[in-house]
């Protein structure tokens, strides 16, 4: 039993610790990416990548998502202008999620529905605060 500690913990400690990027996709290949306002650090939106999306990110310095409902790889403002410029790129400690630091071009928007964050709607705590019925 005790036999699989140690190449448990050694593979935890490169993950952890190891300068090695070895990103932690999930079942269907996927893993969250969170991309924040480089300058106010604004929540943009949150999208998915698959190992594609996310080298092309890193050779590009763009950011590239994989749309889950188009089920194909998606170079954020091709058609909008909206290009998400990548100034810092980090993954988490465990390497299942990314966090992109960019600068929108265009107009600066990122959501689909015009606004700059797709994080547009605020749900207050407490019994009487949501605002958003049924969750």
């Amino acid at each position: 039993m005790g036999d699989h500690i140690g190449p448990l913990l050694e593979s935890r400690q490169r993950i952890e610790e190891g300068t090695v990027l070895m990103p932690r996709f999930d079942a269907n290949g996927l893993i969250p990416a969170v991309a924040t306002d480089a300058s106010d650090g604004t929540v943009l939106m949150l999208a998915w990548m698959n190992a594609s999306a996310l080298k092309r990110t890193i050779e590009t310095g763009e950011a590239w998502y994989w749309s889950r409902s188009r089920q194909c790889l998606w170079h954020k403002g091709a058609t909008s202008g909206q290009i998400q410029k990548v100034e810092e790129l980090h993954i988490d400690c465990d390497q299942d999620a990314i966090w992109l630091k960019v600068r929108v071009a265009g107009d600066g928007g990122c959501c689909h529905t015009g606004r700059t964050s797709c994080f547009y709607r605020k749900i207050a705590n407490g019994p009487d605060g949501a605002v958003l019925r049924g969750l």
